[in-house]
């Protein structure tokens, strides 16, 4: 796959995400969609969502409800540049006016897609694995809380372990969210930290999914500098971003878990 063609993949799977046209990524101005989590979408989306702003670099497409399309219509055509949507101070406007939908900005994050000019299994001084679903049963653990996911072990379909003695030191695993699109998650324990490991399983756990006619792909929060770090390390490049807020409800039950 060519690198047009894996950007063309993941903004038609985001248009059936949030139920617009891969087109509206394109577009140059603002493009509102009122619809719920298309029945295509990835597996982590779940409703109720207020509204989701998506951006390729090219402008917001924002997925609404009804009560919500005013209030983030205007938001998103107030705003000069399309990335200030996504900044604060600005983005203290949207939360905000969200309080009168008694609803909160939820999650925040940026998305890495694959560069194939840059993509390549690195080396690694451990040894390394290839892991399938079934290799994972006894790893639903805390410490592999990011390669792996307990509420959808169904969706776990590769791996890549790193051992040390025969002991499993680090782990790259991914999930099949989408038809199209598995995303990668990465584990190393704290004492084989910074010594590369990370970028080597993360990028030959990319090789071997694009191997098998999926695109890889890879999340963090924005704050998360050794995450991002390692996407960019690994052969990825930032590639899109979404903003979602949900009912305030959903939003104060998770700050307490």
């Amino acid at each position: 796959m060519t690198n047009q063609e894996i950007l063309n993949i993941a903004m038609q799977q985001s248009a059936l995400d949030i139920g617009c046209n891969l087109d509206d990524f394109l577009k140059a101005e603002p493009v509102i969609v009122e619809s719920t989590i298309g029945e295509q979408a990835r597996k982590y989306y779940s409703e109720p969502i207020v509204c989701n702003l998506v951006s390729y670099g090219n402008n917001v497409v924002a997925m609404v409800k009804p009560e919500s399309r005013e209030i983030v219509s205007n938001y998103v055509s107030s705003r000069g540049n399309f990335h200030s949507c996504f900044e604060t101070p600005n983005m203290h406007i949207l939360s905000d006016s969200l309080k009168s939908l008694d609803a909160k900005i939820c999650f925040m994050a940026e998305y890495f897609l694959p560069d194939v000019q840059r993509l390549k299994a690195l080396p690694c001084k451990f040894e390394t694995r290839i892991l399938t679903s079934e290799d994972f049963q006894s790893l639903y653990t805390d410490k592999w809380h990011n390669a792996l996911c307990e509420k959808r072990r169904e969706l776990d379909v590769l791996g890549v372990g790193a051992y040390d003695k025969g002991e499993l030191i680090a782990l790259a695993g991914c999930s099949a969210d989408c038809d199209s699109m598995w995303q990668i998650g990465i584990d190393v324990i704290p004492e084989y930290r910074r010594q590369g490991i990370a970028s080597a399983l993360t990028s030959m756990l990319a090789v071997e999914i694009l191997q098998r006619g999926k695109v890889p792909f890879y999340c963090c929060a924005w704050s998360n500098i050794p995450s991002a770090r390692n996407a960019i390390r690994s052969g990825f490049a930032p590639s899109w971003v979404e903003v979602t807020a949900k009912p305030a409800e959903i939003v104060d039950s998770m700050n307490k878990e």
